[in-house]
Parts: structure tokens; C-alpha cells; sequence
């Protein structure tokens, strides 16, 4: 069977231990006696941190550690978090401000960390956590999909994280001067919190000489990777793995600070540490997904073939690059563009904004979805603007059975397709 399978059946091994209660999640395999790990979180969206103090913290019952900012530095380890960006359409890549793992001088977002707390209880953690000094000087804040407003980082100016393109402007610009009809749809895609059943966490504990850092996500060797250069450790002293995982979408893929964290707490502590998020720290820190403007227009002949399409997106970030942010409305929404239609004509145009909200990353698809949506959306749109009917606006523009292998405006292949039969099953 190839790697998704070609119109094949595939059978599920794994739901019979699901069904019977005998999965292994985090929290089934975590070590008994295991510290617990509490992350102090910041309850404004944009601000500087003009006092902080954990010494009377530190001095309460049950605590073993709390890493901060400053103990990372002290620790020899960059307050770094990795990420891609994207060339913008003068050639400079985009924005890449430092986004921390801990918090040092300023916050960006509601539920940003600060500190972790180690303890032996995680109510001795919290009790901690109550007892750290905290004043921020807060500042306005920019939450709205828009370019200016306050700025979040002097790296990026009004505001705007990227400026990408694909397709030939000039050439779109002219079929739509001389079109016989043209359509226009602005359309929103709201942001999205994945919410899966098994929030994220994850434990560490020392193998030997080497550390493992087990949690709930997607994979591990990217989070290995990231792991040994923040953390500067080689090959052999760090190991990754997934159990069972209830839910992740997209969401649980990247890595995020408190992996690092609560591996460099066993690493300090010598003891094994737990760390779980709570329903609502999940929702205040687990990347979004979504959160677009889109203005999409078609032009047609006279026939309703579509003889181009322009695109404008002004994309959500967050407050920082998350690690395929900047990719995914630009990169991946392009790769699937046109869709299943005969287009070779397209413009494709995405800006992505900087706000003071948590972090936008993969969401069931990573941008393929939200580029369908708006292509089918705008279909819609212009079969009612046309008064022809919607199905017989797509049978006109279908790409070919006799065009297959089919190469796309904006490069992929397409190895075979009967479009038009499967939207004839539809009717019946």
C-alpha cells in the first residue's frame, strides 16, 4: 500500500486497547515519584516587567527549583526558540524577533511563561507560584487582524511579520481589465484553539547519562533536534518519545517551551519531573490555528470559464513566529490554490501580522484547508453573481481527465482525477 493509500481499505490495529482501557497516555507512564512542575503565567496581553522576585517562593515548603529567564542564562542555555520564515517579495526574509522560552523583560500575550516551579506537590508548586513578586507596567495592546497599532516588536515595523507573493501580478491584472465578468468575496476564517481530549504535558527523567523527555505530541525528531541545540546536548544524551496520545490535530507537532524546561529541570534536579497543562492553561498557551482575512476574486469569459484569480490574505501570527507560522497562509495555502480547477492564471498576495495573542501554527491541514474554503466559498459567491448554477459553474472549470498529469500555477503535480464523475454522484 503506498504511503495514504489509493482507494484502499486500511485496518486499524490499535482500537481494540483503546476501547478496552488499556491505552498508555501520559499520565499512565509517568514516573511515580516524579516532581511536579507549575509554569507562572502572564495575566496581561502586553507589558514590562518592571519587578520580579522568587526569593520568599524559593523558601517554601516542597520546592526543589524555579527556573527562570535569568537561571537559563545562568545555566549556559539561550533563551531561544527556533522557527522558519518565509522571503518576502523584495527578497529580505521575514521578520525573526527572539521568542523566549521564559519571559524576560517584557510579555506579549496572555498566558506567556514566566517561571516554572518544581515541587513535590503540584500544590506546593502553585502555593509557590502565589508567592512570586510580579509587576508589570502595562502597555496597549494590538488584538486586532490588522496591520499598525501598537508595536510588539522593533524588528517589525506597522506591525507586519512578512510580505509574500506567487504568481505574475501584472499578467492577473490585465485578464481582469478585460474579463467579461469578475467577481469579489471578502471572507474571514476565525481562529480556532485545537481543545484536544488529553491536554499537552510531558515528564522528563534521567536514563543513565542521557535524559528523556516523554510527551504528548506529534513526533519526536524534531523536538529531539531542538532540544539538543537549546539545551547543547549531543545525540546520545537526549531521548524523545510519544505514548498514546489523545489528540493532537496539527497542534501538538511543534515543540514548545515547556519541554525544554522540564528537561532542564531533571537535568538540575537529578529527580524526574511531570508537567501537565490545566483545560484553561491549554487554552491560554496551545497554538491557534486559522485567523485570516481573505479577498478572493475570479474572472471569467463569457462561457464562465475562469480565466484568473487574485488573492489578498492578511494572516494572523500572534505574538511571535511560531515554528511554521510564517509558512503555512503563505507557502502551504499556495500549494493548493486552484484546487481542483483549470487555472493557470493566479496572484496570490499574503501579509501576516504580529498581535499581542497566543501563538498561530498547524491546524488539520496547516493551511490547505483555509485555501479550499476560500476557492470554494468564492465559487459560491460568483454562481449566484452569474445566476448559473453552482455545480455547472464547477463542471465548466474542472481540470480535464485528458490534461492528467496535471502541474498546477503554482507547481504540484496531479497524478489523475475524474472530478466531474465524483460531483455527478453528488446529484444522484
Amino acid at each position: 500500500m503506498s504511503k495514504f493509500g489509493i482507494s484502499q481499505p486500511v485496518k486499524r490495529f490499535e482500537n481494540s486497547g483503546f476501547l478496552t482501557g488499556v491505552g498508555k497516555y501520559l499520565d499512565d507512564i509517568t514516573p511515580n515519584d516524579a516532581l511536579f512542575a507549575f509554569v507562572l503565567r502572564s495575566n496581561i496581553a502586553h507589558g514590562k516587567i518592571i519587578h520580579f522576585d522568587t526569593s520568599s517562593a524559593k523558601d517554601s515548603d516542597g520546592i526543589h527549583l524555579i527556573i527562570t529567564a535569568k537561571s537559563l542564562y545562568e545555566a549556559g542555555i539561550v533563551n531561544e526558540m527556533d522557527f522558519d520564515v518565509v522571503t518576502n517579495i523584495n527578497g529580505s526574509s521575514g521578520a525573526a524577533p527572539v521568542r523566549p522560552l521564559l519571559a524576560e523583560n517584557k510579555v506579549r500575550f496572555v498566558g506567556e511563561p514566566i517561571a516554572m516551579i518544581i515541587a513535590e506537590t503540584i500544590e506546593q508548586a502553585k502555593d509557590a507560584a502565589e508567592l512570586i513578586e510580579l509587576e508589570f507596567s502595562e502597555e496597549s495592546p494590538h488584538v486586532r487582524l490588522s496591520e499598525g497599532g501598537p508595536i510588539i516588536h522593533s524588528e517589525a515595523a506597522n506591525n507586519v511579520a512578512y510580505d509574500w507573493d506567487v504568481g505574475d501580478k501584472e499578467a492577473v491584472d490585465k485578464i481582469f481589465k478585460e474579463a467579461k465578468f469578475t467577481t469579489k468575496l471578502d471572507i474571514y476564517d476565525n481562529r480556532i484553539i485545537a481543545n484536544s481530549i488529553e491536554p499537552r504535558g510531558c515528564f522528563a527523567e534521567t536514563e543513565g547519562d542521557r535524559i528523556h523527555l516523554c510527551f504528548s505530541g506529534q513526533g519526536v525528531w524534531k523536538t529531539k533536534e531542538a532540544l539538543q541545540k537549546v539545551l547543547k546536548l549531543n545525540d546520545k544524551q537526549i531521548k524523545v518519545s510519544n505514548p498514546d496520545v489523545g489528540g493532537g490535530f496539527g497542534m501538538k507537532h511543534p515543540a514548545y517551551p515547556e519541554y525544554f524546561l522540564v528537561a532542564q529541570a531533571t537535568r538540575e534536579s537529578g529527580r524526574s519531573v511531570r508537567w501537565q497543562a490545566e483545560r484553561t492553561e491549554s487554552m491560554l498557551s496551545d497554538n491557534s490555528g486559522r485567523d485570516l482575512q481573505t479577498k478572493a476574486e475570479l474572472a471569467f469569459d463569457e462561457n464562465y470559464k475562469i480565466l484568473g484569480y487574485r488573492l489578498f490574505t492578511l494572516s494572523n501570527l500572534g505574538a511571535y513566529n511560531s515554528k511554521m507560522g510564517q509558512k503555512i497562509q503563505s507557502e502551504l495555502f499556495s500549494k493548493v490554490l486552484m484546487g481542483t480547477y483549470d487555472v493557470q492564471s493566479i496572484y496570490y498576495h499574503n501579509r501576516g501580522v504580529f498581535t499581542n495573542t497566543t501563538q498561530f501554527d498547524a491546524y488539520r491541514g496547516a493551511g490547505r484547508p483555509e485555501a479550499i474554503y476560500v476557492l470554494e466559498r468564492a465559487m459560491d459567491h460568483a454562481a449566484r453573481i452569474l445566476k448559473i448554477d453552482p455545480l455547472e459553474l464547477r463542471n465548466r472549470n474542472f481540470i480535464p481527465v485528458h490534461k492528467f498529469p496535471y502541474k498546477t500555477a503554482t507547481g504540484e503535480l496531479y497524478g489523475v482525477g475524474e472530478f466531474s464523475k465524483i460531483l455527478s454522484r453528488t446529484e444522484t
